[in-house]
């Protein structure tokens, strides 16, 4: 028989964080701060829209592009939040979560050999797609000592007659890095310069601490016509089931994504669009409330780990510490493993996302203050016994 598979699929691994969840799923007592997923319920106006969205019937397809409504909603939002205007009607797309935006955007964008710039630690979906894409991924190697921020000189090492595309994936998953509006400005003087197109993902701009808010990189002089800006519903509103995104950027580009979205999707889920309007009309105090539990699930985690002597830079974004345990001479990979096998606790090794994450594990405070204490308290065991204190 013929093989059935694509010889390009085949190539591509698949996420380094599945196997641990698939392990945790079969282990009694176990206690996994793997998941990037917000413990919370999505707020309670946000779902009875939605239900009444059911109630009314409205349960027919929608404009390949998004409800205009929510389309206008994005608009405003992204306007008042990002400073940074787009119009409703040709540079604004509703996906089925941030994830299919990178997708089709990468087709829309790339040619076969173009290269793509990933920037890594970083989320395992960027790779993947820009060589499903018949593009070629070249990574950056991000480091603890520039607090996994991209630096212009690591970016111009990279740049090559081929290079079209930059992946900026900031605030950070896994690192929870994030990137000021100096540090900004450096990049897009070198995007300018190599006339580049960026791809942000700021899925996490609304989980940034400190006095510092999130700068998003389209805001920046001159960037918005090179930039896709993606973002989504599921972290922000802890709407992770409601599979809601959306992309702005150039409309030249939005209509080649549409084209992809309307023959591979048709459109996003109506009931979750309804739901998205209420969310960004309404949310505000939702996402303060959760951003400050955040904050002190963060500020909990760097003062476990510098308490078990575990270096741990201090991430201003998202909702994960990226703690060092390289002293103890292990893998990332095997480090995890014995965690979980000796303490039933799982956590990410670093090297999921990326070679430049060895040597790291990825921890989620996406969890309640106690879950997160019992999971530490094993935690400390673990390295107690690592250490020779027990």
């Amino acid at each position: 028989m013929r093989n059935p598979l694509s010889k390009k699929i085949v190539t591509i691994p698949p996420s380094g964080i599945r196997r641990f969840f698939d392990i945790v799923s079969e282990m009694k007592d176990a206690i996994s701060l793997g998941v990037g997923e917000p413990d919370f319920d999505t707020p309670w106006h946000i779902r009875e829209e939605g239900i009444y969205s059911l109630e009314k019937g409205r349960t027919f397809y929608t404009a390949n592009a998004g409800l205009r409504e929510l389309r206008v909603e994005l608009h405003n939002y992204v306007n008042r939040k990002y400073h940074v205007s787009y119009d409703p009607d040709s540079e604004i797309l509703v996906t089925v979560g941030g994830s299919e935006a990178i997708d089709i955007a990468m087709r829309a964008m790339l040619d076969p050999g173009d290269e793509v710039l990933v920037p890594q630690p970083s989320y395992v979906s960027y790779v993947p797609c820009a060589v499903l894409a018949d593009g070629v991924a070249v990574t950056i190697e991000l480091e603890e000592k520039d607090q996994f921020r991209l630096t212009p000189e690591k970016l111009r090492e990279k740049i090559t007659p081929r290079t079209k595309l930059l992946v900026l994936p900031f605030p950070n998953n896994p690192t929870g890095a994030v990137m000021r509006r100096e540090d900004l400005e450096k990049i897009a003087a070198v995007v300018e310069e190599h006339d580049l197109f960026v791809l942000s993902d700021e899925i996490y701009a609304e989980l940034t601490y400190g006095e510092e808010r999130h700068v998003s990189f389209a805001s920046l002089p001159g960037m918005k016509e090179r930039t896709i800006l993606i973002n989504g519903f599921s972290k922000a509103f802890a709407m992770t089931g409601w599979r809601l995104g959306y992309a702005c950027g150039p409309a030249v580009i939005l209509k080649q994504m549409t084209k992809i979205h309307q023959f591979a999707i048709m459109c996003a889920p109506t009931t979750s669009q309804y739901a998205a309007v209420d969310a960004l009309k309404n949310s505000d105090e939702d996402v303060v409330h959760m951003r400050e539990s955040y904050d002190q699930r963060r500020r909990y985690l760097l003062h476990a780990f510098e308490e078990m002597n575990i270096p741990c830079f201090e991430p201003l974004g998202a909702f994960y510490v990226f703690p060092n345990i390289s002293r103890f001479g292990m893998t990332s990979e095997a480090f995890a493993m014995r965690l979980l096998e000796e303490e039933k606790v799982a956590v990410v090794p670093g090297t999921a996302f990326g070679d430049s994450g060895e040597g790291f594990l990825r921890v989620s405070y996406a969890y309640s203050l106690k879950s997160l204490k019992e999971a530490l308290g094993r935690m400390e065991r673990f390295v107690n016994r690592l250490d020779g204190k027990i």
